[in-house]
């Protein structure tokens, strides 16, 4: 009986198998869904795709199915966008069918599909619309704004000096003073760095964040009124989590490169020297002066490729898109870490080198490849804001201060601790020695 048992497992596994092999051959191929990887009955394509490092398998299964390919994340198929063109072609030239927000479960548990991030349709474009017109109210991308990231950088120097050149992890302070930033916008004033309410907020974000990352983030009725109390708590939130998280680990992350680096730390400080010198404080008009300074910002974030796959995106009718069809409510991934690590846009795309973004004559040089905030209708919200952080911060700490590194720099770690869908730097300590 117990052999019986096992051959009618054994069966009904193989059975699954070909319905499910029958099912996938079915639906890929020319004029139908993406070509992919056969999935297995249940767990899909878990095998080939690994949740710790989803940027690098996808590269590898592009270069067998090409730019547009389908995987299976357990049942659900996923319609992968890999290179600046399909990016570009689906988030900008066709944005409005690609607009819509991906399935996230920590979305559904966190937000309920409600703020700027997780929601869609109406209740997005009223709460996107309002938030982008709010910071814009209280300054986004004019002085008022400038004014209070330099007050908070002031407070920021304040807490480095306080090390006396010790040896000392800055990612708390970065996280308070960027959080800061977000809170004089919000609610009109800053939290002391040892504020208990302004701390829990901090832990809450960080959790968030890493739960975005895990794997766990790889898987009720709703008001008429996008304005009502907790859509508007939400969408505060979604401001925090947007502006916070992203931009202090991306000025952490710089940081730890420039320690890697410190030639190109010493060519900055040079560059602020000349163009600002010590008696006042950096400002985003001189960003246009700085054009090595400029490079070096554009570069920290083309190199680390913060959210490798973008926020999931999805289509909201059946689509017709190059020679396939998406049906409608598939999740869609632009890997925008392929836009990013180009190497006809940039050569030798995995080497952190500012003359990606420099032209022969050390003027500075755009490129359409620079996607960190994602593009299209999905572009962040916060972009103008996070762009002035990162600038204003680097330029006012490197002002400031040399950054030692503790080891040799030949000898750090800048490999990302989690790669699946946020690239964050290992823990490191420096030395901030007064200039």
């Amino acid at each position: 009986m117990e052999l019986l048992g096992g051959a009618t497992v054994v069966i009904l596994v193989c059975i699954a198998c070909l319905l499910s092999f029958a099912a996938w051959k079915g639906r890929s191929g020319k004029g139908k869904m993406p070509p992919g990887p056969a999935p297995l009955p249940i767990l899909g394509n878990l095998l080939q795709v690994k949740p710790s490092n989803l940027a690098k398998t996808l590269q590898k299964l592009s270069e067998e199915y090409g730019p547009v390919f389908t995987v299976h994340l357990g049942s659900d198929p996923v319609v992968v966008l890999h290179g600046y063109d399909v990016v570009k072609e689906a988030l900008v030239d066709r944005a409005d069918e690609f607009a819509s927000r991906g399935h996230m479960p920590i979305g559904d548990r966190a937000n309920n599909g409600l703020g700027i991030i997780f929601s869609n349709n109406e209740l997005w474009l009223q709460v996107r619309r309002f938030s982008l017109t709010t910071l814009r109210n209280f300054g986004m991308g004019k002085r008022s704004i400038e004014e209070r990231i330099q007050e908070e950088s002031d407070y920021l120097l304040e807490e480095i000096n306080k090390t006396k050149g010790r040896a000392f992890d800055p990612t708390f302070m970065l996280s308070c003073s960027v959080s800061n930033v977000i809170c004089s916008i919000v609610f009109g004033k800053r939290y002391d760095y040892k504020d208990k309410k302004f701390l829990a907020l901090m832990d809450n974000m960080n959790n968030i964040f890493e739960m975005m990352n895990s794997r766990w983030g790889q898987e009720k009725d709703r008001p008429n009124s996008s304005f009502h109390m907790k859509n508007l708590i939400t969408s505060a939130f979604d401001l925090f989590i947007a502006g916070t998280e992203t931009t202090s680990t991306t000025v952490r992350y710089g940081l730890l490169l420039l320690l890697k680096y410190p030639k190109i730390q010493e060519k900055i400080q040079e560059e602020i020297d000349q163009v600002v010198g010590r008696s006042r404080k950096p400002c985003v008009a001189d960003r246009s002066q700085m054009p090595y300074t400029d490079a070096v910002v554009h570069e920290i974030q083309r190199f680390i490729s913060l959210i490798p796959l973008a926020l999931p995106h999805t289509v909201t009718k059946d689509t017709s898109f190059r020679d396939y069809v998406i049906p409608k409510g598939t999740t869609i991934f632009p890997v925008l870490t392929s836009v990013l690590h180009d190497s006809k846009a940039f050569p030798n795309p995995h080497e952190f080198n500012p003359e990606h973004f420099l032209n022969k004559n050390g003027s500075f040089k755009k490129s359409e490849f620079f996607m960190p905030f994602s593009a299209g209708k999905r572009i962040c919200p916060g972009e103008g804001l996070a762009r002035m952080e990162i600038f204003l911060l680097i330029a006012t700490i490197l002002q400031n201060f040399t950054l030692k590194s503790v080891v040799n720099p030949q000898e750090l770690n800048i490999t990302p601790t989690l790669s699946g869908t946020g690239n964050v730097p290992p823990a490191y300590q420096l030395c901030a020695v007064p200039r």
